[in-house]
């Protein structure tokens, strides 16, 4: 089989300012980590989340990064949380599902429930990765995400720094990348020697739940392969829907 060129060689296409932009996403960083302390950053391990994780790492930031391990990730997913357990100086948090609630659906309505029904995916979504979110959160004044406003439409007026709500709690959230392209984002990949997750060179620039991620074809949105049997304007899991 004829091996994929990587990401890094396909994407790594820089905006004529992507300096600037790196300075300002530092210097937001820098600040976040003084006035807005305690908060961590949330991490899918996809491409803008580890450039982000780069970043406080090179920078010395003391923000703790956690990654909601849903018990269906891939398995490179997996491969590079290890990695990035076994070299961030950042403190790496694992928040996973509580078990009898997975089960509990796995019993009934099934695991494969969640292509049956938009209100059956959301549930295993609520399981799997909105319970683990507000563990993660608790006590937390920000949280840090990769969002760009260039992910979807759906995404496509995220500012920098907005008003979030957790658990029934303000919270700040922080958006770094908002205005970064995906050109952006591998450029730094590239000439970090960031590690990434190899899915990104089989054409998944958008990485979730192993079940509910696809490869993506030439000219399809970028988040095409989330939930690709559902409605476009759905394509959120409800950590990042507005009220």
């Amino acid at each position: 089989m004829k091996p994929h060129t990587p990401a890094t060689e396909l994407h790594a296409k820089p905006s004529a300012n992507f300096a600037d932009k790196l300075v300002a996403t530092q210097a937001q960083l820098k600040v976040a980590a003084v006035e807005l302390h305690p908060l961590k950053q949330a991490s899918s391990l996809g491409a803008e989340d580890v450039v982000i994780s780069h970043l406080i790492n090179s920078l010395g930031l003391d923000i703790p990064i956690f990654v909601l391990e849903t018990g269906a990730l891939h398995s490179d997913t997996l491969a590079l949380l290890e990695r990035l357990q076994a070299h961030s100086q950042a403190p790496i948090q694992v928040y996973k599902p509580q078990h009898e609630a997975v089960i509990g659906f796995v019993k009934s309505p099934g695991q494969q429930a969640i292509f049956e029904s938009m209100q059956n995916r959301k549930a295993c979504c609520a399981i799997r990765k909105l319970e683990p979110l507000g563990r993660a959160l608790q006590g937390q004044k920000a949280w840090i995400t990769g969002l760009r406003r260039e992910q979807s439409l759906a995404r496509a007026e995220v500012a920098s720094l907005e008003a979030d709500v957790s658990n029934g709690v303000a919270i700040t959230k922080l958006n770094p990348l908002v205005d970064w392209t995906w050109g952006d984002v591998w450029h730094y990949i590239a000439i970090h020697k960031v590690d990434y997750n190899p899915l990104h060179d089989q054409f998944f620039p958008s990485i979730g739940c192993a079940p509910c991620t696809r490869a993506i074809s030439l000219g399809e949105d970028f988040r095409a392969g989330r939930w690709w049997w559902e409605d476009e304007a759905a394509k959120e899991c409800g950590l990042h829907v507005k009220a």
